[in-house]
């Protein structure tokens, strides 16, 4: 594989993961301008299902591991084992990604660039860029030589399909216990079926100036409309209103929609830096003066109370004429 690209693709009940197939997507991207090629890797039961629709985008193999993924130990092993002077392994900056990622590095001694929004090739070279400082710069990544590991933020490319269909191949990736570190028991999965904050194409986040918890009810009406998820500040959070599986920002999630709207949140750097990739930001504050407008593609100064029910009734209007 030397040169090539190797993917590693999250997968639950034989379907890939969106985070994932982007990450493919950018991986098959980057090998054709290389002519190369892309690899796909999975593991997992029902990963021969997964096989097939990575096969979709972009793969020109499709590598299925028979290590168990919740034994993150061994299968960076066998992700590193079939890593074979490869110019570059993807994964998607997922909680799996975070925790694989400096693994294989690890176990590869290459250069780990995480949490990336773009990756390029500069002539032989793959350049990758990943914000820094809480968003406010972009730092370059080069390898000097050899592999280079590297995590897609989710959101950062579109998942397109690919007219070409990868090969699957089985491999043999068991790997030795070494009877240290951790293994993942049990994923618990939450007991609705919202939108995953992270991987959501729009997102709606309100803050402390909705006054109490009683009023977020606007908010999640105007995701629903929308199609997306909810988020909160960290203040939000704190305060109970909101669980933290919803808090964007630094210590809380990260996320690059492609629409990300912020209702009376006033825009601390903190949170800043959980939401300033967005593609599109809107905010909705009653202070002018509020930091958020510094970074907003588009402004409402006025009542969010006033300001959201009618931009949900909008909405939702455009929606009924089709």
């Amino acid at each position: 594989m030397a040169g090539e690209i190797l993917v590693y693709v999250e997968q639950k009940g034989g379907a890939a993961k969106r985070a994932s197939l982007e990450a493919l997507t950018l991986g098959a991207k980057l090998a054709a301008a290389r002519s190369s090629a892309a690899h796909a890797i999975v593991a997992g039961d029902s990963a021969a299902d997964a096989a097939a629709e990575c096969a979709r985008y972009g793969a020109a193999k499709v590598l299925v591991l028979d290590t168990d993924p919740k034994d993150t130990h061994a299968l960076a092993a066998a992700v590193a084992g079939v890593a074979n002077d490869v110019a570059l392994v993807l994964l998607a900056h997922t909680a799996k990604g975070k925790d694989l990622g400096p693994r294989i590095a690890g176990a590869l001694n290459a250069p780990l660039a995480s949490d990336c929004t773009a990756i390029s090739n500069e002539g032989d070279t793959l350049v990758a860029r990943r914000p820094v400082f809480a968003g406010k710069a972009i730092a370059t990544v080069k390898p000097a030589s050899g592999t280079l590991i590297a995590s897609l933020r989710p959101n950062a490319v579109p998942a397109e399909e690919s007219a070409a269909d990868g090969a699957v191949e089985n491999v043999s990736g068991a790997a030795p216990s070494t009877g240290l570190g951790a293994v993942l028991a049990e994923i618990l999965a939450a007991a609705d079926e919202k939108i995953a904050l992270t991987e959501a194409a729009v997102v709606v986040s309100g803050g402390r100036g909705l006054k109490g918890p009683e009023n977020f009810g606007m908010i999640e009406d105007l995701a629903a409309a929308l199609g997306g998820a909810v988020g909160a500040s960290r203040a939000v959070c704190d305060a109970g209103w909101r669980p933290h599986t919803e808090q964007v920002g630094q210590t809380g999630k990260v996320v690059s929609p492609n629409l990300y709207i912020a209702v009376a949140i006033s825009g601390a750097i903190q949170h800043l830096a959980g939401m300033r990739t967005s593609n599109f930001i809107v905010a909705i504050n009653s202070d002018a003066e509020a930091p958020i407008f510094k970074v907003a593609d588009y402004g409402i100064v006025g009542d969010a109370f006033e300001i959201v029910p009618k931009l949900t009734e909008a909405v939702a209007a455009l929606k009924a004429q089709g």
